[in-house]
């Protein structure tokens, strides 16, 4: 079933979730027993992220060396598990970055095969290398361009024009919203003209980044739609875990974290403590979002299930089934 579906159709708020595979050489276990937990609260559909390879820098007897860092793998086979042993719609993550146009093509017949509706398409992180595109092959620039590739798919168009009677995909398509503008972006209006051009051009929902002020995500929310961004915009929020993450998140993801919720954290004595203030400020964030009729919302989790848990017993509007 596609996302958009289940918003249509949903008569109580919808809780999804977003993992992240193992590192390579990891315990496919991880993945189940978080499965086991969040499935529990019966989310409609979870997002499994994807990774392409990427340059890291290790310090050696010799001096610090680069190295390419292949990409982390399990996408599809955690998909394919989540829709066949859990019976819940899975949302593969299709990347711009590392991969050719030919790979995406070959990633999305195979889902197709698989009979998952849905993708989101994003752009995906730079990582510091530049995979080397082999002759022949093709590489898609930008997100749109990626959105547009999945959108001649779902027309029966595909990469080789000799194809004859080739059949039509029908993926449902997710794109990334920056409820506070990508860092690249000069400024959010720029930002959001270009999520509607992928809009335009055949996306049917967006998932915003993490933020931890609604406030962000109720402008963004007015400013797409005062341009006749009519798709669902589906809020995305994270639980503080740890007083390293006060650094990490707005290093890496370029968000804000509010002045209350970081004096907080920093006065917090214990992980547990952290913990359970993030998980205190996300209630509230989802209670907030609820009042003003968010139809649904989105966390990211990671391979953590425990915050998670403790947000949604305490708002205990997401039943969990026996």
């Amino acid at each position: 079933m596609k996302v958009i579906d289940h918003l249509e159709s949903a008569k109580d708020p919808l809780i999804s979730f977003e993992l992240i595979p193992p590192k390579r050489g990891g315990d496919i276990k991880d993945v189940l027993g978080v499965l086991d937990v969040i499935t529990k609260y019966k989310p409609p559909f979870i997002d499994i992220t994807s990774h392409s390879a990427e340059v890291i820098y290790e310090e050696t007897s010799e001096g610090i060396k680069k190295k390419i860092k292949r990409k982390r793998p399990g996408t599809l086979g955690i998909c394919a598990l989540i829709q066949n042993k859990y019976d819940i719609d899975a949302v593969p993550h299709i990347l711009v970055k590392g991969f050719t146009r030919e790979e995406t093509e070959d990633f999305m017949i195979e889902l197709n095969y698989l009979g998952i509706d849905n993708v989101l398409a994003i752009r995906g992180d730079d990582s510091g290398y530049e995979k080397p595109v082999p002759l022949g092959k093709s590489v898609n620039r930008h997100s749109l361009d990626l959105v547009k590739q999945i959108v001649d798919m779902n027309n029966g168009r595909y990469l080789e024009d000799s194809l004859l009677d080739a059949k039509p995909t029908n993926f449902c398509i997710g794109v990334g919203g920056y409820s506070e503008k990508h860092f690249e972006a000069p400024n959010l209006k720029a930002d959001i003209k270009f999520v509607k051009e992928k809009v335009d051009a055949g996306a049917d929902y967006i998932v915003t980044q993490m933020f931890f002020d609604n406030k962000f995500y109720f402008n963004y929310l007015n400013e797409c739609r005062k341009i006749d961004i009519k798709v669902p915009i589906i809020p995305g929020l994270k639980i503080l875990t740890s007083k390293a993450q006060l650094h990490s998140i707005p290093r890496n993801f370029h968000v804000t974290i509010p002045d209350a919720l970081a004096e907080e954290v920093e006065a917090a004595k214990t992980n547990d403590e952290v913990m359970n203030i993030g998980a205190e400020w996300a209630t509230k964030q989802v209670e907030e979002l609820l009042d003003k009729n968010v139809p649904s919302v989105h966390f990211y989790i990671m391979l953590n299930s425990k915050p998670i848990t403790m947000l949604l017993d305490r708002l205990k509007l997401f039943k969990k089934s026996a």
